[in-house]
């Protein structure tokens, strides 16, 4: 976990530019605080001498304005850069997510929650943490540079003590990146195990153990609270640490002005000057170890995305998935061998399969592979040995994906086909009276999901959109898994007239489906029959 990683910068671009106006605003500012520390001190030494105080009053009247604009602009850049910084993280996720092998993806669980809660907490890391480190990286150069000039004696006290300060804060934050990943791990735990309560949920009930469950939720809910708890007190102390090093250097400045002052050693604007140097010398370092606490799980989010999304998607000697021709209207396996992450027992193992124009249907008992097929051909997932050809596809899953959009927005998801077209589908699918008795008709909003709709209809909707595509290859598994006789009689025949132009590969344990295909491949026996 370390306070900045470049690589944000490279796998996120649109990250960039925030990023960067967040580090010129840090820069103006440090140079406005020195510059306002001459100023004042020239008043004060006008007043007691005696001299005109216009000139620099009036300096510093524009220093002040100067630094209430450059404060606004931090707070606006830095909110920026919290909210795009954010949104390119998990873009870039998602995106990476999409374009690796399901294989190289992390568990579904601790993906949700990197992409949700712990990108969430990247926000205060960019909008707080990262304008305080550039305060902490310019600032006090430029302080202890003044000092120099000004009173060489003060800048060696700043320059012996400074360094206390983020060696203490390294310290202290070693521990604090301990306990932020056993936090992390404790989060992850808790949301894995409280997703897989709320999926087995119905099981649960039905078999009387979902009291159980109670009991568990709040042991793992009881180990987060005690980590959160472990880091608070360590940011406490931290916090104490530095400001208890901070004052006793700045009072070390103040001790040795005041002797010089009372000797007769050292005039009075050079003692100003000193001692208010002195403290914008150690303000920024202290500010940026309270900031670091409490972006902590930023940092630790950010560190795992990253580590996500440069780790390579395909290995150097992995046989990969990839089309032909964009436009060939087939399928080819050969001995291809696949194992899921994780598991000794391989799913496929030397499958050859020939799909070509005209419909295949594929079946076998459950857990065979049929689905994982589907995937290797669509390039979803990598084969561990031999080859997938096959054109460019569309595969329809058992939860087909819908927008939280419209009916049109579903239907029209990889496509722009006009609403004549989408009636079509429709009407295909036998979906279009339902359709056309909702409120907004096509304009119907749907919830998450589909919600609205009911299992079928949204496989329904999911084979109208698979109509409207013009890939070569149409990938369906279980599409009337959900549907009666008359609506798995509707989508047969809309299989069938797909088939016509396409090669069309379906998993089913429908007989009525067999019956009606080109070629049988039953995984049970690996081997190509012709329908009976």
């Amino acid at each position: 976990m370390r306070p900045f990683d470049p690589r944000l910068l490279a796998v996120a671009p649109a990250a960039r530019r925030p990023v960067v106006a967040v580090a010129v605003v840090g820069v103006l500012q440090g140079v406005a605080t020195v510059a306002t520390a001459f100023a004042l001190a020239a008043v004060v030494v006008a007043v007691v001498d005696g001299t005109p105080v216009g000139a620099p009053a009036g300096w510093l009247v524009a220093l002040l304005g100067a630094r209430s604009a450059l404060g606004w602009a931090a707070e606006r850049s830095a909110a920026r850069a919290g909210v795009e910084v954010t949104a390119a993280l998990r873009r870039a996720l998602l995106e990476h997510w999409l374009r690796v092998p399901a294989e190289r993806r992390p568990d579904p669980d601790r993906g949700a929650t990197l992409a949700g809660q712990g990108v969430a907490t990247v926000e205060p890391y960019a909008a707080r943490f990262l304008p305080a480190l550039v305060a902490g990286a310019v600032v006090p150069v430029l302080a202890l540079a003044a000092l120099v000039w000004v009173d060489p004696v003060s800048a060696l006290v700043v320059a012996l003590t400074l360094p206390l300060l983020p060696a203490f804060a390294a310290l202290i934050g070693a521990a604090t990146r301990d306990e932020t990943q056993r936090r992390w791990r404790a989060l992850s735990s808790l949301a894995g195990h409280f997703t897989d309560v709320v999926r087995g949920l119905p099981t649960l009930v039905g078999y009387g153990r979902a009291e159980r469950q109670v009991e568990v939720v709040a042991e793992v809910s009881g180990a987060h609270r005690r980590a959160t708890m472990r880091t608070l007190r360590l940011a406490f102390l931290s916090s104490a640490a530095l400001e208890l090093l901070a004052s006793i250097s700045v009072a070390i400045v103040a001790v040795t002005v005041g002797l010089r002052l009372t000797h007769g050693t050292l005039d009075l604007g050079t003692g100003l000057l000193a001692i208010l140097l002195a403290p914008e010398a150690y303000w920024p370092i202290r500010r940026v170890g309270a900031e670091f606490h409490a972006a902590a799980d930023g940092a630790e989010a950010v560190a795992d995305a990253l580590d996500e999304l440069t780790t390579p998607s395909v290995g150097a000697t992995t046989p990969a998935a990839t089309p032909t021709t964009a436009d060939a209207i087939g399928v080819r396996l050969r001995g291809v061998e696949y194992s899921y992450p994780g598991a000794s027992v391989r799913v496929l193992r030397g499958l050859d399969l020939d799909a070509g124009p005209g419909l295949t249907v594929l079946t076998g008992p459950s857990g065979a592979g049929k689905s994982t097929v589907l995937e290797l051909v669509a390039g979803l997932r990598t084969p561990g040995a031999g080859t997938v050809r096959a054109g460019r596809a569309h595969l329809v899953t058992q939860r087909p994906f819908l927008p939280a959009g419209t009916v049109r927005d579903a239907l029209r998801l990889g496509n722009d086909a006009p609403d004549a077209d989408l009636w079509a589908a429709l009407r295909r699918v036998g979906l279009d009276g339902f359709v056309a008795g909702l409120p907004a008709v096509l304009d119907t909003p749907l919830g998450d999901e589909g919600v609205g709709f009911s299992a079928g209809q949204r496989a329904r909707v999911a084979l109208a959109r698979a109509s409207l595509s013009t890939a070569p290859v149409l990938l369906v598994d279980e599409p009337t898994a959900h549907l009666d006789g008359p609506g798995a009689a509707a989508v047969h025949d809309l299989l069938v007239e797909l088939a016509e132009r396409r090669a069309v590969l379906v998993v089913t344990h429908r007989p009525e489906l067999v019956a009606l295909a080109d070629r049988h491949v039953s995984l049970d026996h690996r081997a190509a029959q012709a329908p009976a």
